[in-house]
């Protein structure tokens, strides 16, 4: 009797004209994981245990340029790599973010569709929507009611029609 057999996992097939979108997507989902990880508290007791081992080891060393050397290198190049991954990660949530906002503006019957990607308008037209929007907060006559303080009960607003 043979074993049950399990599901399989998507992995992408890369043939030569999709190797670009086949790297971009294990270095997303590359990406994802580290940055998940590094996040981790597991991850700092890790790097803090790494520096205590390393500064109980000075003695040993007598503090020797190689033994600062270790460190500086190891946290140096660790530092740099998860800086790009971690942007990678940024970078699509954010572009994950916008979509969910465009989507929501789409819909929205009294939303103005010119605001759908107004992430990629220069600065001097996004202070222009700000300056319309800050104009819009000071002037309404019901502004809306502040988020109360973590534990208390907020007391229901009557909807505006």
């Amino acid at each position: 009797m043979s074993a049950p057999h399990a599901p399989e996992r998507y992995t992408p097939v890369c043939d030569a004209a999709a190797n670009v979108r086949c790297l971009k997507d294990v270095f997303a989902r590359f990406s994802r994981r580290v940055a998940n990880a590094v996040g981790s508290p597991l991850a700092f007791l890790i790097a803090a245990g790494a520096i205590v081992i390393w500064a109980v080891l000075g003695p040993a060393f007598d503090y020797s340029e190689g033994w600062q050397l270790v460190v500086n290198t190891g946290t140096t190049i660790v530092t740099f790599l998860v800086v790009f991954m971690i942007q990678s990660t940024q970078n699509k949530d954010s572009k994950a973010l916008h979509l969910k906002l465009d989507e929501l503006i789409y819909v929205m019957s009294k939303a103005r569709n010119q605001l759908i990607d107004c992430e990629d308008l220069p600065d001097e037209e996004l202070a222009k929507l700000d300056a319309e929007f800050q104009a819009i907060r000071n002037s309404d006559p019901d502004p809306p009611t502040p988020a109360p303080p973590v534990g208390t009960r907020m007391q229901a607003r009557p909807r505006r029609s």
